[in-house]
């Protein structure tokens, strides 16, 4: 009688909790994804990557081996973020000397662009020289669960525009880690390594993280690979955290992100401190590894991408700010200047600074989400969009001897061009079994700057599609159905839509604008999410009818 009893209790209790379960399940299905990293990826303690030695001594002095290469990518920086570009959001206490220095030693491209507006896309075009619909990388790789939950995340009876998830193709969604960049493509770092260089990952990769698809299997013989996305755990108490509650994906973000990072693709372990700075303690210990041999390292900060956490030396360090969140956010882009500067500093240490190619940019502009209208002046749009403030981001190189110093170059250039740039630098060949979008910007940069590279600009995501060219943009949209055209000579900021008023040259671009994709491939993995940005709002505040807007699809 009494096991009776104590089974009926457990079956109570049981019904109970699964009957909460399913009412609340969007708070389970909410934290699902953190406490599966917690079970599948456990985190060890801290410990120094073991990066490979180079030789001893070198065979040959620094000038005349091929040059070392490093490009510096922020994530999510906006345009207005750093004040090589002539003011801007972080003037306002956080400037950026390490960053303008590379401008200020070489080039500063005022019409420097992402290969798209959000981060896979672009970070697949930067790694291949390529437009990434070409090999059919389109949209965002989200975790099924995020189409299981978003619909409730963003279930907003006054939501102007609604957001679209199919949840269908969310269920039918691969996981997360097997959506990426082919390992068919030929990186960067493949095309240095037919050179002799010794290539470097260290940071966020987010083009796939099965092994075939990982850093160590595209060229790189050493990975120090972000595996989730806290700068540090939450209640740590060297971390200033700064939480949007107007965002639903902020609000998804905190509970399921981890503090961890692998080295090789072995098991996840937590860094010794905040993120940016663990991430440059590493690539000051593999440069003074390599010092003797060419390298090239891909540094791919996370920062200044959500969730909003400074270190508390920065938020410190910026108490003229009085704004909880600008603070914070202001001290996470000085996070990024130091790093900038400390390697720069250890390639002047070790006598490598002279024959070293150094390149800073951004994976697309800073996004609307966070609630800072100033990020992406004076340009609108944001992360999501292919406005200027989506796709224009900061954008300096410097090579001494062979970029002049000082020099401001106008004509636009993308991401894309990076690829075939330091290839060339290195003495090495494009392939010829694909095609490169990309163009050698070295015989522009030496010559006056005034040169040119004769071709369109592309950035795709589903339905939404713009091109660029000799200062004419267009962008299209099926939601809404519209035409942008603007010229960029006489509008930079895009104020004025001209689509019914030079129909000529609409009819032109568009036509083009369809030639171009006419042959591309369909997409490795559907999007699921159709999500609607406003163009001149940031979330946070409240959208009418008069307002323009785009969607951007996952």
């Amino acid at each position: 009688m009494k096991l009776r009893k104590t089974l009926w209790i457990s079956a109570a209790v049981l019904a109970a909790v699964l009957a909460t379960a399913y009412l609340n399940r969007l708070y389970i299905l909410k934290y699902s994804l953190g406490w599966y990293a917690d079970i599948r990826y456990p985190r060890g303690d801290y410990r120094p990557a073991p990066w490979m030695a180079g030789p001893a001594s070198a065979d040959k002095p620094v000038a005349q081996r091929p040059p070392n290469i490093i490009v510096i990518m922020a994530d999510d920086m906006g345009f207005n973020d750093v004040t090589m570009h002539g003011g801007g959001y972080a003037a306002q206490g956080a400037p950026t000397p390490a960053i303008d220095s590379i401008a200020r030693d070489g080039v500063r491209f005022d019409n420097g662009y992402a290969g798209a507006a959000v981060c896979t896309v672009s970070r697949a075009a930067l790694m291949t020289g390529r437009y990434p619909w070409r090999f059919g990388v389109e949209f965002t790789p989200l975790p099924g669960a995020m189409g299981r939950v978003a619909g409730s995340l963003y279930a907003n009876p006054d939501r102007l525009y609604p957001v679209v998830v199919d949840q269908q193709k969310a269920g039918q969604a691969k996981d997360f880690n097997d959506l990426g960049m082919p390992a068919s493509e030929q990186t960067m770092a493949e095309l240095l390594k037919a050179r002799g260089y010794h290539n470097i990952h260290i940071g966020k990769w987010h083009l796939g993280s099965t092994p075939e698809m990982r850093p160590n299997n595209q060229g790189f013989d050493e990975s120090i690979f972000m595996e989730s996305g806290l700068y540090l755990p939450q209640n740590d108490p060297r971390v200033v955290n700064s939480k949007q509650d107007f965002d639903p994906i902020d609000k998804f973000l905190w509970p399921n992100m981890r503090f961890g990072v692998s080295y090789n693709g072995g098991k996840w372990f937590e860094p010794n401190k905040y993120l940016t700075d663990y991430f440059t303690d590493e690539a000051v210990a593999a440069i003074k590894q390599n010092r003797n041999r060419p390298f090239f390292m891909f540094l791919a900060h996370w920062g200044v991408h959500t969730p909003l956490q400074a270190s508390k030396e920065d938020y410190d360090a910026l108490s003229n700010i009085p704004d909880h969140r600008r603070r914070v956010y202001a001290a996470m882009v000085r996070s990024v200047d130091r790093s900038v500067a400390r390697v720069l500093k250890v390639l002047r240490d070790e006598g490598l600074d002279e024959n070293t190619i150094v390149v800073f940019t951004s994976d697309n502009g800073a996004p609307g989400y966070i609630g800072l209208p100033e990020v992406n002046q004076p340009y609108r749009g944001w992360k999501l969009t292919q406005f200027e403030g989506g796709v224009r981001v900061p954008y300096a190189a410097k090579w001494p001897r062979h970029i002049p110093a000082g020099l401001q170059y106008k004509p636009p250039v993308s991401n894309i061009d990076i690829l075939p740039t330091v290839v060339a630098a290195a003495g090495g060949a494009l392939p010829t079994d694909r095609v490169i979008d990309g163009v050698n910007l070295l015989p522009y940069l030496a010559r006056d700057g005034a040169a040119q590279p004769g071709r369109a600009l592309h950035w795709r995501d589903g339905p939404l599609r713009t091109m660029q060219e000799g200062g004419w943009k267009l962008i299209t949209s099926e939601k809404p159905k519209k035409d942008w055209l603007f010229n960029l000579n006489s509008d930079p900021t895009e104020k004025i839509n001209l689509a019914a008023t030079e129909p000529q040259k609409l009819a032109e671009l568009r036509a083009r604008l369809a030639a171009h994709h006419a042959s591309m491939p369909p997409a490795l993995w559907p999007s699921f999410i159709e999500m609607p940005v406003a163009i001149d709002k940031t979330l946070d505040q409240k959208l009418t009818p008069q307002d323009e807007y785009t969607y951007w699809y996952n």
